[in-house]
């Protein structure tokens, strides 16, 4: 019952990850009734997305097209000894909003998953082991979502670093969010804010 350009916009936007076929229905509808020049102007943005998209060769965050390397790693003030090991680079957007972490970022570009075929050799584990050695990393924090993969993932690193002496292997702390009442809180959640209590 729709047209055929119509059809194949929600085609295509159903491609895109978390977007089922009625979202991309609402999507396509919110473009068609749109001024037109709306939907060229996405469609100028997509044709330049990847050329005018970069990855650091050392940490994988985003870069601009004519930068190899983040200027984050480049920036003398940031400690190199210390990384925060993230699954895509939104994750360490977000951890460098807070203005809290003052070392650098390593993406991962995924997570562990087998039954999607997602095997370690995927990702840029063995770039992070490099770094560990010729930054001479002091602490690694995995930064990985409280998922089976994110966990199993984490589990992985750690037990691929484990040997090293000089290195701090820690995670980010799970607990209750701010301003969230106790009795609305899930029970995963309550057994970790109970498994990482701090002293007050």
């Amino acid at each position: 019952m729709l047209p055929d350009a119509l059809q194949k916009l929600v085609e295509s936007l159903s491609q895109l990850s978390g977007v089922g076929s009625r979202t991309a229905e609402r999507y396509a509808l919110n473009l068609l009734n749109r001024p037109a020049e709306v939907a060229k102007d996405i469609a100028s943005k997509l044709d330049n997305l990847h050329s005018g998209v970069n990855r650091c060769a050392k940490t994988f965050v985003f870069t601009e097209p004519d930068q190899d390397i983040s200027p984050h790693y480049q920036d003398d003030s940031r400690d190199k000894r210390q990384i925060v090991v993230v699954e895509d680079p939104f994750d360490a957007i977000a951890i460098e909003k807070t203005g809290e972490f003052r070392g650098t970022y390593h993406v991962l570009n995924g997570l562990i998953n087998p039954l999607d075929g997602i095997e370690p050799d995927q990702l840029t584990i063995a770039q992070l082991k490099e770094r560990v050695g010729s930054d001479e990393v002091t602490e690694i924090i995995i930064a990985t979502n409280a998922s089976v993969e994110g966990e199993s993932t984490a589990a992985y690193i750690k037990n691929m670093l484990v040997d090293n002496q000089e290195l701090s292997i820690t995670r980010l702390a799970r607990g209750i969010p701010v301003g969230v009442d106790i009795e609305y809180t899930d029970q995963n959640t309550l057994r970790r804010a109970l498994e990482h209590r701090q002293a007050i």
